[in-house]
């Protein structure tokens, strides 16, 4: 199987922890939730879309996906989602 030439495009991310609860994603208003949930579908098709002009074959996809819910499942360890 060829592997398709990628382009990287640069990410940024700040690491800074809210400093009080007013500030915390959790204390969201109600009504920035659908938005986010919203977001979140826009970002994933978009993603596969890239992916997939880019020639990622959709098992390589999957590799993708699953190895985020690793980081995931580890990042929340025993905690609950809710």
């Amino acid at each position: 199987m060829a592997q398709a030439a990628t382009q990287t495009m640069p990410i940024t991310a700040k690491n800074t922890k809210p400093k009080s609860p007013a500030t915390s994603p959790t204390a969201a208003a109600p009504a920035a939730l659908p938005n986010r949930e919203k977001a979140i579908q826009i970002l994933s098709k978009t993603i596969y879309k890239e992916l997939r002009e880019n020639g990622y074959e959709p098992k390589q996809i999957v590799a993708l996906a699953t190895e985020i819910i690793s980081l995931v499942t580890t990042d929340i360890g025993d905690r609950p989602l809710a």
